[in-house]
């Protein structure tokens, strides 16, 4: 770590208590990443403003309306420059997970490498309340080399503003005797056929799909 880590003492009172902290996990991360430890700074100044300092843009790739999140800093001194330069930009790629959220372990792995590999910051939520494998903290630049990454490795980006959604399934037929019928053809089969829609953005308001194989709905 070429940088030095700042002090947190908000953020560390979130440590407390019984229960796994976030917290302790973006430190992890910060030892390798300097990225990671002005993103603390950030969040630290947050909790003791209680103000927010992030605002939106526009950053694509090529050929989408969506799928990326912009998160560009507002918190800057005197001379507009940014308090914290390394996190400055921390975009965030969603990317649609399989039909019925299955993995293999060597698949989590290069997917974590690519990651590190194109400049991303190592935070990855599985999955965000959009649905979506969320990679979150990359810098403008590095996006679109970002996705072509994942997009060689058979993944595609989600959906994002007034748009069809990236759509789930259960489990399903894979595993479940109490399936109905195959749950991840029919999502794939509803989300290629509808794609357009989800990545370019053309809708009043957003609405998803979701498929559950039978009545207990779990």
């Amino acid at each position: 770590m070429a940088k030095q880590m700042i002090d947190t003492p908000n953020l560390d009172e979130l440590e407390n208590g019984p229960w796994p902290s976030f917290v302790t996990g973006l430190k992890r991360l910060a030892k390798d990443s300097d990225m990671m430890v002005d993103l603390m700074g950030q969040l630290e100044t947050s909790y003791q403003t209680k103000m927010g300092y992030w605002k939106g843009g526009t950053v694509g790739v090529f050929g989408y309306g969506g799928g990326v999140i912009p998160r560009f800093t507002e918190l800057k001194d005197a001379n507009h420059k940014p308090i914290f330069p390394e996190a400055a930009e921390f975009h965030t790629l969603r990317i649609q997970p399989p039909a019925g959220m299955h993995y293999s372990s060597d698949l989590l792995r290069k997917m974590c490498d690519v990651w590190s590999a194109t400049g991303g910051s190592g935070l990855i939520a599985f999955h965000g309340q959009s649905g979506d494998i969320m990679f979150q903290g990359i810098k403008t630049a590095d996006v679109q080399p970002a996705f072509d990454a994942f997009n060689e490795m058979g993944f595609d980006l989600g959906g994002a503003g007034p748009a069809l959604r990236t759509s789930m399934s259960c489990v399903g037929a894979a595993r479940c005797e109490m399936s109905c019928y195959d749950e991840a053809k029919a999502l794939r089969t509803v989300i290629n056929n509808n794609l357009d829609d989800m990545h370019r953005p053309s809708l009043p308001y957003k609405f998803k799909f979701k498929f559950s194989g039978c009545p207990n709905d779990c």
